[in-house]
């Protein structure tokens, strides 16, 4: 068959079936800091998306339309907690010092899941480490399946 009657796919036109953005069971807690951050990404997408209808990018309209859905979501569900007043048991806001298995000191602030990063010092309300931390107290010592960890500080 001559490739003259064959209808090729206009790629420049394909529209990814992108699925959506998975949205957590869990209540969208959220420092100030963390509002903002999505504050900032739902402008972000809007803006692109403009962009992309304006410039009639069918690919990059659905990529920013799925993302500026779940920002929007997660701005919409957002409940703003204010740091703790006091520094006396571990809980949302709350910047903890511990000691991992008596000889490697971190320090993290426990955060919102999308405000969340190990590596920079944040860490979600809902990982096995901070559900293990919440509630207690300098000095408590508690285990995970990563180790053994004992409070040093909290503010």
């Amino acid at each position: 068959m001559s490739r003259a009657f064959v209808k090729e796919r206009d790629v420049d036109n394909t529209v990814e079936n992108l699925p959506e953005r998975l949205l957590s069971g869990h209540a969208n807690l959220v420092t100030a800091q963390g509002f903002e951050m999505i504050e900032a990404e739902v402008a972000r997408f809007r803006a692109e998306l403009s962009d992309a209808q304006a410039a009639n990018d069918k690919p990059a309209i659905a990529r920013a339309s799925r993302d500026l859905r779940y920002w929007s979501d997660r701005s919409r569900t957002a409940e703003v907690r204010s740091p703790p007043d006091g520094t006396g048991h571990v809980q949302f806001a709350s910047t903890v010092t511990i000691v991992r298995e008596g000889t490697r000191t971190q320090r993290y602030k426990i955060v919102g899941e999308d405000e969340a990063n190990p590596a920079k010092g944040t860490l979600s309300y809902v990982s096995p480490l901070a559900q293990a931390l919440m509630g207690k107290s300098t000095g408590d010592v508690v285990t995970i399946t990563a180790g053994e960890f004992e409070i040093t500080g909290i503010a």
